[in-house]
């Protein structure tokens, strides 16, 4: 049996604006023309998906990287071809048979599932993207760890990650620049 040292921890990832909209990261591609991802955004990201062992998706982000993804395998860092191999979780009751490679449909309940797979050894549970879940896991207190790229843009509407949060009690782990403005806030959660 594995030890809480040896187990996943759950790390949410999510793209934020200035304003905390955080929904259809799409405006994170209009930024990037502007602003292409640098070198040193690109190595986080890399390193974030090299430390992790497995994804946990919500449905319709599944949806999203699902069709993207698969048909990038070559890009020169590997991004692609380790979105492609990692095992992924996907949290839906509606979702029916899922295509994309390594991808497992779990349909018990929120809490159950995610602590059954943060119980297993391994190193990071990690989660793009799936806003509804997102929100979920911090509003339970599933997650270990919030990592935030907050862009310099205000979008005015949307929906946003911490609607609910009220109770978490965050405590800051990090703050990093990146040369294309975008801010990285790392954040832990107190047990």
């Amino acid at each position: 049996m594995a030890t809480d040292a040896d187990c996943m921890r759950l790390v949410i990832s999510e793209f934020a604006s200035l304003d905390g909209v955080m929904e259809d990261p799409r405006w994170t591609f209009e930024y990037h023309k502007e602003r292409p991802w640098t070198e040193d955004q690109l190595k986080f990201k890399g390193g974030e998906l090299r430390g992790s062992d497995a994804l946990l998706l919500g449905r319709v982000t599944y949806q999203g990287f699902a069709a993207a993804w698969p048909s990038q395998q070559d890009d020169p860092q590997g991004y692609g071809k380790r979105m492609n191999s990692l095992p992924k979780y996907v949290l839906s009751k509606t979702l029916g048979k899922l295509e994309w490679g390594n991808s497992r449909l779990l349909r018990g309940e929120l809490a159950d599932e995610t602590r059954r797979l943060k119980a297993q050894p391994g190193r990071d549970l990690l989660v793009f993207g799936s806003l509804k879940l997102s929100s979920e896991l911090l509003e339970r207190g599933l997650a270990d760890e919030l990592r935030l790229m907050v862009y310099p843009v205000f979008l005015g509407g949307g929906r946003r990650l911490f609607a609910n949060a009220s109770a978490l009690k965050p405590r800051l782990a990090e703050a990093k620049g990146f040369d294309s403005g975008v801010v990285l806030l790392r954040y832990t959660f107190a047990e």
